[in-house]
């Protein structure tokens, strides 16, 4: 008889997860493998799930509710298990990102997080993370559904041109990631994308990328990053100075038409029809 894992589900939210999936299972009268059948996937991989070495992506959530008829409980909890695999000093700007009415955002060197494709989250993360690579993956691409609620955030973003020529994973994408942007901005009116172009010269972002968020009925906070962890504050006077910075930044920066046509300019010249010769295989 197979040992099994004995399961803490007050551990963490994944543990949670992983003992009423298999209680659930149980109850229900079906093996591994009888739920994985239902499932489309492997026995094997319903019981990493339940043994938390392996963290459940939102599909598999969604059809594990539809399978044992959980009205929805593994998709909800699913989301607490993606915000978990966040670093645990970003978790708190994770939780008032997802309550913020307007965010105003700044990146000198990559594309925000809440606009970043998977494959290019995947190249971001990859440089420093191992083994839990997917779920970092999946954790960021998570936040994003922040833009798609009912009453979502006015996500206003700037950029440097540099962020647009730095290849990041390759011109593949590259390219898909620019068509993203465009995308995303067309087809939402609430998010906006300005391109602070080479021209600009000297700006009020020199000292790295920022954050600011706004909310209804809390204080404004303004978040910043060192190599290490972030950093995030309500001091009047530090969200003062962001804000003005930010003012800056908008007005120094591209109009949003001029932004858009500089992303699509770039995408076809730069990362376009071509080889891809920086690009390596992955195993």
């Amino acid at each position: 008889m197979a040992n099994l894992k004995q399961l803490d589900p007050s551990a963490s939210p994944l543990d949670y997860y992983g003992a009423e999936l298999r209680r659930l299972r149980e109850a229900a009268g079906l093996t591994l493998a009888d739920l994985g059948k239902i499932l489309f996937c492997t026995g094997s991989l319903i019981g990493q799930v339940e043994t938390t070495l392996k963290v459940p992506t939102r599909d598999f959530s969604a059809r594990v509710d539809a399978a044992l008829g959980t009205d929805g409980m593994f998709t909800r909890l699913g989301g607490l298990v993606l915000r978990s695999q966040l670093p645990t000093w970003f978790q708190p700007y994770a939780e008032m990102e997802a309550k913020a009415t307007y965010i105003s955002s700044f990146q000198a060197q990559l594309v925000d997080g809440l606009l970043q494709t998977p494959d290019y989250a995947r190249a971001v993360l990859g440089v420093r993370n191992g083994g839990n690579l997917d779920a970092l993956v999946e954790a960021r691409i998570e936040r994003q559904r922040a833009l798609g609620r009912d009453n979502p955030p006015l996500a206003w973003v700037v950029l440097t041109e540099t962020v647009l020529h730095q290849r990041i994973g390759g011109d593949k994408v590259m390219r898909d990631q620019l068509a993203h942007l465009l995308k995303v901005t067309q087809a939402h009116e609430w998010v906006k994308l300005q391109v602070l172009p080479f021209e600009a010269g000297a700006h009020a972002g020199l000292p790295g990328s920022f954050n600011l968020l706004r909310f209804d009925n809390d204080p404004d906070v303004v978040y910043t990053e060192d190599f290490v962890q972030g950093h995030m504050t309500a001091n009047p006077q530090a969200v003062k100075e962001g804000s003005l910075r930010y003012d800056h930044l908008q007005a120094a920066a591209l109009s949003l038409h001029d932004s858009a046509a500089l992303i699509a300019s770039v995408m076809e010249e730069r990362y376009g029809h071509q080889a891809d010769p920086g690009r390596r295989p992955v195993a």
